[in-house]
């Protein structure tokens, strides 16, 4: 086995069906692949519906549907790791939707490398937010900015293939390295119901480790068929912050080349509680800025100037994102809301 495809999922069928429908009509040869799916706890409708479309098209590789307990997606990544057969492991999320040479692009960048006598890399694809009618700003600024990844900017660089994008760049929808040196190094780093941060931790590692690339190819298409409302990002950063804890915790040395500080030290604890409370009513009267953006349309920038003003309005956001995320930090280090509230 070449490739070995792993996929978290839960209570998403229809989403996986697309995910699985797209790889199960690629181009690459299905003798030389594998896709195995786990499902974080029971999900016989989800289970059912992975069936059902891989038969219906027309799927030769081999598919794998592992039923787990509930214990959260990171650990279903590494639980799923550990069946992995392929010497290559490509990374997705379940919502994404893989176009017909994805694979193809993906091993052709290794076999590159090495023709080429160059040292492994981690290849990242893309994974653009799917478009939809009736676009919100919300939406637009998603697609655009660097509200939830960083494609915004790498896509400026295309022709620049070589550059080394770091270990942040390494996002879990939609990654591929080489499978050994993964398991080398220990997999994810395993959490229970935590959300961020396990796939650019093992960016990390493996980049420390081996001294690894990251590097962008843009042709590994698979476009993210995701939605955001405004109380979701919000939940997110706040989910962020959580994890960051727990990972920092886990893994000082990651957290300090991510967040260029030790997030867990009690000046730093300290700083975070000084900030919620001085910029508190800030992030309030922008958070009702943020809340009415699913109710705007997304044309209202449209015309020559629209990149610059979805990036002006991104920027009038980063203080609550930042805001939002040092309540999870805070949360998690065991400081509760009275102390957070005061």
């Amino acid at each position: 086995m070449h490739v070995s495809v792993l996929i978290p999922t839960f209570a998403r069928s229809d989403k996986l069906a697309r995910c699985l429908a797209s790889l199960a009509r690629q181009s690459f040869d299905a003798s030389k692949f594998e896709v195995i799916v786990g499902f974080d706890g029971p999900d016989p409708r989800a289970e059912a519906a992975a069936r059902e479309t891989w038969e219906s098209c027309g799927g030769k590789a081999h598919l794998d549907l592992v039923a787990l307990p509930r214990s959260g997606y990171t650990i279903v990544r590494n639980q799923i790791l550990a069946r992995a057969t392929g010497r290559l492991l490509v990374s997705l999320n379940d919502d994404v939707r893989p176009a017909p040479d994805f694979l193809d692009v993906h091993t052709e960048a290794h076999a590159q490398r090495k023709a080429q006598g160059k040292e492994v890399a981690i290849i990242v694809g893309a994974s653009p937010f799917c478009r939809r009618e009736n676009e919100t700003l919300l939406d637009r600024l998603v697609q655009s900015t660097s509200m939830i990844f960083f494609y915004d900017a790498m896509d400026r660089e295309r022709d620049n293939p070589d550059r080394d994008w770091g270990f942040r760049h390494c996002f879990g929808l939609n990654f591929s390295a080489d499978l050994a040196m993964v398991r080398e190094v220990g997999g994810f780093l395993a959490r229970p119901h935590l959300y961020g941060y396990d796939d650019i931790e093992l960016g990390f590692r493996l980049c420390t480790r081996f001294g690894l690339p990251v590097l962008y190819r843009p042709q590994a298409l698979a476009p993210h068929d995701h939605f955001y409302e405004p109380a979701d990002i919000l939940s997110r950063e706040h989910n962020l912050g959580v994890a960051a804890w727990h990972f920092a915790r886990a893994n000082p040395a990651f957290a300090k080349a991510c967040f260029g500080r030790d997030i867990c030290h009690p000046d730093e604890l300290a700083y975070s509680l000084e900030f919620i409370a001085r910029e508190r009513s800030v992030a309030d009267r922008i958070r009702e800025s943020f809340l009415q953006l699913s109710n705007i349309p997304g044309c209202c920038f449209d015309g020559d100037h629209q990149h610059a003003l979805l990036q002006m309005q991104f920027q009038q956001f980063v203080l609550l994102k930042r805001w939002i995320w040092r309540t999870g930090l805070l949360e998690a280090a065991g400081i509760g809301e009275a102390r957070i509230a005061a």
